[in-house]
C-alpha cells in the first residue's frame, strides 16, 4: 500500500500554479494513483492569491488538505509561502521561489511588501529556496518558472519513479515543450 501524500501549490494569478498542478495530477494518474485536485482562483485575474491542493495515494476521498497536513508546499511567490505555511506538516518541506510579486494592494500603495518572508519560513520549516525566475530567464523565458519549481518539487519528494518529462511533453503547449523540459531539468538540478 502506498502512503497518501498531499501538495499545496500557491502563488499569484498568472504564475502557472494551475498548469503545474495539472502536470502533477497527470503524472500521478499515469502512475496508478488515485488523485484528487482542488483549485481556488480567488481574484487570480487581478493578481490575487491562487492555491491548488493535490492529494494522492491508493485511495483518496477528498482533495482538501487541512492545516498541518501538507507534505509539501510549492510557493511560486515567497509571501504566499508565509500565507499558507500553517498547512505544512511539521516534517514537511517548502519549495519556495525567491521572488516578489506585488499584490494589488501593495501595487496601489495601500501597504508594503513584508520583509523577512524567507527567514520566517526557514526559522520554522525545512525549506528549499531557489530563484526560479532567474533560472527561467537564463533558459530564455521567465514564464517557465512554474516548471522550474515543479522540478524542484519532484526532487524534494523523491518522485523519480514517474517519467515526468513525458508527462510535461503531453501537458504543456507543443510550442513550449522543449523550453519546459529544460525548465524541469534545471529546477530538479537546483534543489
Amino acid at each position: 500500500m502506498r502512503e497518501t501524500k498531499s501538495a499545496l501549490l500557491v502563488g499569484v494569478g498568472g504564475q502557472g500554479a494551475i498548469l503545474t498542478a495539472k502536470v502533477l495530477v497527470n503524472g500521478l494518474m499515469k502512475a496508478g494513483y488515485d488523485v484528487k485536485m482542488s483549485e481556488v482562483h480567488g481574484m487570480s485575474q487581478r493578481g490575487g492569491s491562487v492555491s491548488t491542493q493535490v492529494h494522492w495515494g491508493d485511495k483518496v476521498w477528498s482533495p482538501v488538505i487541512g492545516k498541518g497536513a501538507a507534505d509539501i508546499i510549492v510557493a511560486f511567490e515567497k509571501m504566499e509561502a508565509v500565507r499558507y505555511a500553517d498547512f505544512l506538516k511539521p516534517d514537511g518541506v517548502a519549495v519556495i521561489n525567491d521572488y516578489e510579486m506585488a499584490s494589488s494592494s501593495i501595487a496601489a500603495g495601500l501597504c508594503e511588501y513584508p520583509e523577512g518572508c524567507l527567514e520566517a519560513m526557514q526559522k520554522h520549516y525545512r525549506c528549499l529556496v531557489l530563484n526560479a525566475e532567474k533560472i527561467a530567464e537564463e533558459l530564455g523565458n521567465a514564464k517557465c518558472m512554474n516548471i522550474v519549481l515543479f522540478g524542484g518539487m519532484v526532487k524534494a519528494l523523491h518522485m523519480d519513479d514517474i517519467d515526468w518529462e513525458a508527462v510535461i511533453a503531453e501537458t504543456v503547449p507543443a510550442k513550449f515543450k522543449e523550453l519546459n523540459l529544460q525548465a524541469y531539468r534545471a529546477g530538479y538540478a537546483a534543489v
